[in-house]
């Protein structure tokens, strides 16, 4: 049984075509090296015309036709299947962006790892929120590009529990090599656990309370610290001081940086506005010597998150 339903018979049409690909090669080579012996100058000093045969012309123009038409014929049969999309088919919206993929479940509940059911069908809505990306699950034998503003869809089942790693298979800039994921398949019980736990905490943050009937609770970092890895800022900026795509969140808050604001330098202090501004409109302000690579993030973060992941910063002394 393979990763996923699609495994083995992605697995076969490789084989077949490998097979046909060795087949035809040895049998070339096993002829190139017979007309080398057979028609040797030392066997036939003299040059001779030979005639044409329809028969062998027709023979080696339609054994490459069916050759081609069985890869395609296979090769079909898969991909029907695969855009054959269930309608009992959990909905999942992935979001790539540089350079992280987000997960968001039917409930609005949002991971960077894919948790799913085993045996349950599974359909991927694939957007991107900057560039073109390509969700690639190997284990699966599966890829599927996320065009900006072109919705795609891929579905699978996940046949055995087991973690299985995801990549971004288009080359979408500088981090693009850590642009990695991964899928988590579950026995359905241990999922529906997990699934109900995660959503139930989900609900309890956007209630904004601790429990229930209790007052609203102020930003906090363990919070901030979640949002952070989970809407991939830690893609670009280290929590160590060390160098990234982008400035270290290690003693960002309250130091002073140069920036480049409308081509001119100037000296700004990283406070709650600033910080603030760099994530709404990071190209704004850009920090000197660091690229304009960050794409405003107004769809992926809400003003309580921002709120909360200012909170964490405060504490990364």
């Amino acid at each position: 049984m393979g990763a996923s339903n699609f495994t083995n018979s992605v697995d076969n049409i490789f084989l077949f075509i490998l097979a046909v690909s060795v087949a035809l090669l040895v049998g070339i080579t096993i002829t190139m090296i017979y007309f080398i012996i057979r028609y040797n100058h030392k066997r036939n000093p003299r040059a001779t015309d030979i005639p044409g045969n329809v028969t062998l012309e027709v023979v080696w123009t339609v054994i490459p036709l069916l050759i081609v038409m069985g890869f395609f014929y296979y090769g079909y049969i898969d991909y029907k299947q695969m855009r054959d999309f269930p309608d009992d088919a959990m909905q999942i919206k992935v979001t790539g962006r540089m350079w992280s993929w987000l997960y968001t479940y039917p409930n609005g509940l949002q991971t960077d790892t894919l948790y799913l059911p085993v045996g349950k069908p599974v359909t991927v809505n694939l957007e991107s929120m900057d560039v073109i990306h390509s969700f690639y699950i190997p284990a699966f034998r599966l890829k599927m590009d996320a065009v900006p503003g072109v919705p795609t869809k891929m579905w699978f089942t996940v046949e055995k529990p087991g973690s299985y790693q995801v990549l971004c298979a288009e080359y979408c800039g500088d981090r693009h090599s850590y642009m990695l994921s991964k899928i988590v398949g579950m026995p359905q019980a241990e999922f529906d656990k997990w699934y109900a736990s995660a959503s139930a905490e989900i609900e309890a943050q956007q209630a904004g309370t601790e429990e229930a009937g209790a007052a609203p609770a102020g930003p906090s970092p363990e919070k901030g610290a979640r949002l952070v890895k989970l809407k991939g800022c830690v893609a670009c900026h280290s929590l160590d001081g060390s160098r990234l795509v982008g400035p270290s969140f290690k003693g960002l808050f309250g130091k002073t940086e140069t920036v480049i604001v409308n081509g001119k330098e100037e000296q700004i202090t990283a406070d709650e506005d600033y910080i603030r501004q760099s994530i709404l409109e990071p190209s704004a302000a850009i920090v000197k010597g660091y690229p304009p690579a960050m794409p405003p993030q107004r769809n992926i973060v809400t003003d309580d998150d921002i709120e909360h992941i200012i909170a964490y910063l405060k504490t990364l002394k």
